[in-house]
């Protein structure tokens, strides 16, 4: 997307901060631009990246402590560096590169971390698919549930010479969406390891909706509750 706007030559400067850190503590500088990061720190701010992954950020920004909630204090601040519970990387010039959240790390049966985040985006980012939710905590490889975005089928239906009438339940083991969706995981696969690439998925019937229970009102995936609902699905993909 950052390219698109860039493309159109709308400038983005994109930013990075928690209320814990009362404002930015990365932001973005005319000229100083890079597409996939949330820029440098602040002036007065240091972050860096713990050996899991968590990016910790210092400086005068930073909360002195939760109002009347030592432990949850003491839980987020050690030595004066804040633990944000997102998971990042700073590149070889400074620059701050958000990839997930640290409670939504999966942990597969191998002992490897998986931020699912950066293999989610790449994926919906094409137009056939709606949402995915990338899987295999305590499995022995990653996997993923896919769902196909309503508006865009139908235009693909037609392209692809499948039935008007035809729903998504109906063409969910078609061949040829299934190949233009592998082709999406075989691409976004790019982006991670071997032991981080999803091996297997399965498109879904449904979307997930906010009113199906699936999705929190800002559009996030309520991963518990597609976990529990859509556990066939998920026990298919590690089915021997």
């Amino acid at each position: 997307m950052s390219h698109f706007f860039r493309g159109a030559g709308i400038p983005v400067y994109e930013g990075y901060g928690l209320t814990e850190t009362s404002a930015a503590a990365c932001v973005t500088f005319r000229g100083q631009e890079k597409v996939g990061t949330v820029g440098l720190p602040v002036p007065g701010t240091s972050v860096r990246i713990a050996e899991d992954g968590e990016i910790l950020i210092k400086g005068d920004i930073v909360f002195t402590g939760y109002w009347n909630n030592e432990a949850a204090t003491k839980e987020a601040l050690e030595d004066g560096w804040f633990h944000t519970g997102d998971i990042g990387e700073l590149d070889s010039d400074g620059f701050l590169k958000i990839t997930g959240r640290k409670k939504e790390i999966i942990v597969t049966a191998g002992g490897k971390n998986v931020s699912p985040a950066q293999l989610e985006d790449r994926i919906r980012a094409h137009p056939l698919i709606s949402q995915c939710m990338v899987v295999g905590d305590k499995q022995p490889f990653i996997g993923a549930l896919i769902t196909i975005d309503p508006e865009f089928f139908p235009s693909w239906k037609e392209s692809h010479g499948k039935p008007a009438s035809a729903e998504v339940p109906d063409l969910i083991e078609d061949a040829d969406l299934l190949a233009e969706i592998q082709a999406v995981v075989d691409e976004a696969n790019k982006s991670v390891s071997k032991a981080e690439a999803i091996r297997k998925f399965r498109v879904l019937p449904v979307d997930f909706t906010e009113a199906g229970g699936e999705m929190t009102p800002s559009l996030k995936l309520k991963r518990n509750v597609v976990a529990t609902t859509f556990s066939a699905d998920i026990d298919a993909i590690y089915a021997k």
